[in-house]
């Protein structure tokens, strides 16, 4: 279990206000009070200390460079570096075994990504990519997860089947 509460600094681990019905352009605009620090380096850095146990030499992560909220950690500059740091901060990595980063959602944008995962027999129906749910886990339909999810339906051309609980959405 890892709780990044811990570390706070973000509106996702802390009582900081999440964006609301901002613009596409305002979305990809610098980085948002919603970017936990270091989230995806403590998540890779936990899946390389499993990996190099496991003898595993790959290590898939779900980052996403094309719509994503401008992440520092979901680009693959991010993810090529901390490759490169697992040659140096692993045993399997100094004795030149190594480990493969694979992002296989990086270079798709949201209609991409969902018209994958309905090719795979996802079920987007439990799920909900909300930044600010409701107490009763209603996605708010205003944040920008939900903005970017809600602009991803559309373009892929299928309905989304879930609900939030604003009927106002980009």
């Amino acid at each position: 279990m890892v709780d990044l509460r811990a570390i706070g600094g973000s509106a996702l681990t802390d009582d900081l206000a999440v964006h609301k019905g901002r613009t596409a352009e305002a979305i990809a605009a610098g980085i948002p009070v919603t970017y936990v620090p270091a989230r995806n380096t403590v998540f890779l850095g936990l899946a390389l200390g499993l990996a190099e146990t496991q003898h595993a030499g790959h290590i898939v992560a779900g980052m996403n460079a094309i719509d994503f909220s401008g992440y520092p950690d979901c680009r693959p500059e991010f993810v090529r570096a901390f490759e490169a740091l697992t040659r140096v901060a692993t045993r399997a990595g100094v004795e030149g075994k190594g480990f493969r980063i694979h992002t296989p959602l990086m270079q798709l944008d949201k209609a991409g990504i969902i018209r994958l995962g309905l090719s795979l027999g996802v079920d987007y129906a439990l799920t909900h990519s909300c930044y600010d749910p409701t107490p009763e886990a209603e996605a708010c339909g205003r944040c920008d997860a939900c903005l970017l999810r809600v602009r991803g339906f559309r373009e892929a051309g299928v309905p989304d089947p879930i609900r939030y609980a604003a009927t106002s959405r980009a």
